[in-house]
């Protein structure tokens, strides 16, 4: 009998580790606070369940694989053309899709570290080398990813608010920082947590692109719509960036539930950014509680805050486990709390007073 031989696979796949989402776990008494995952803690409003009951008479049918009414629905919401627009799963589906689009096997792509974990995933999946600029003082070092910019650099993500800190950087250093960016380098401005930012000295990406055909804009209805479960994100960009993107696609990736659900969602949007500035205002109170107990948390414009613990992040996520409450650990770095109901923010300020550490 002849040795089985398994197949074989990219080597690369070796040296990737798998994206790990965020737990949810269970305390005394039943208790669950999910605030690992930076989900809305609302959920979807009436109009966008009706909107999706109706779209579920047509299970059966295939979705348009062009989202036509949601690209539109999006366009005329932002005030771009449609050719500006190209849809995906969720955030990390049209980042995927932008590195199909630029990145390969001797190409360069630039972000800061530590920033949103699937940059060096998909990074690595392209076959293109990641370059990591570590952050300065928890912000983006602007200076130093220009400086790390070569002509092997196909894109460049800058993560505004920053995951996992929450941190920002302003529109002087940013357009400053554009304004050396090479016009072969496609800037990718993530900015997924957008509709939470309140410091009005952050540029919105939507007004810095229109001008710069190398800088695209990407956002999500994961976060601020509450439709993490159907995964729709988008890119606003020059009409040769934007068709890119499409190009590379997954044919219908955006399925006929959640395209019926974001239209919905964008209809219904006075009535979500009540429930967004109703999460800011949660963000600030467990921010200054934290700070009033000596820890020390950065300024942060994002759906959740930053606790740099360094050798104590395992044992302080151990400890809000065991309350019941599920944060985001990185090993050896930090905690990301995601602001989510009173009560849950609650639960985690009440292990937060009682853990010995501060940072």
């Amino acid at each position: 009998m002849s040795e089985r031989i398994s197949p074989y696979f990219r080597s690369v796949l070796g040296s990737i580790p798998p994206y790990r989402p965020g737990r949810k776990v269970e305390g005394p008494g039943g208790r669950s606070a999910k605030l690992s995952s930076n989900e809305s803690p609302y959920g979807p409003l009436p109009a966008v369940r009706e909107a999706v009951a109706a779209a579920a008479a047509e299970l059966n049918r295939y979705p348009d694989s062009g989202a036509t009414e949601l690209t539109e629905a999006i366009a005329g919401r932002f005030g771009v053309p449609a050719d500006h627009v190209a849809v995906g799963a969720g955030s990390v589906g049209v980042l995927q899709q932008l590195l199909e689009t630029a990145a390969e096997p001797g190409a360069e792509v630039c972000y800061a570290w530590r920033s949103f974990e699937a940059y060096p995933l998909l990074a690595g999946l392209s076959g293109a080398t990641a370059v990591e600029v570590p952050l300065r003082d928890e912000v983006h070092d602007l200076d130093a990813i220009a400086a790390a910019i070569t002509d092997r650099t196909r894109l460049v993500f800058v993560c505004n608010p920053n995951n996992p800190t929450g941190t920002v950087v302003r529109e002087s250093e940013l357009t400053a920082f554009l304004d050396r960016v090479p016009d072969h380098v496609l800037v990718v401005l993530d900015e997924a947590y957008r509709e939470y930012v309140r410091d009005t000295d952050v540029p919105d990406g939507l007004r810095l692109y229109r001008d710069r055909p190398n800088v695209a804009v990407l956002r999500t209805f994961s976060k601020a719509y509450g439709l993490a479960a159907l995964r729709v994100g988008f890119l606003i960009g020059h009409p040769h960036v934007a068709e890119a993107v499409r190009k590379t696609m997954v044919p219908f990736a955006v399925n006929h539930l959640a395209q019926s659900a974001a239209i919905a969602s964008l209809a219904a949007e006075d009535e979500l950014l009540e429930r967004v500035e109703a999460t800011v205002k949660e963000r600030e109170r467990v921010r200054d509680a934290l700070l009033a107990d000596g820890w020390s948390v950065p300024h942060t414009e994002a759906n959740f805050v930053w606790l740099r613990l360094g050798e104590q992040t395992m044992d302080f996520a151990a400890a809000c486990e065991r309350a019941g409450v599920a944060v985001r650990p990185f090993a050896g770095e930090g905690a990301r709390v995601s602001i989510g109901a009173p009560d849950d923010n609650d639960a985690f300020l009440a292990v937060a007073v009682e853990f010995p550490g501060r940072n």
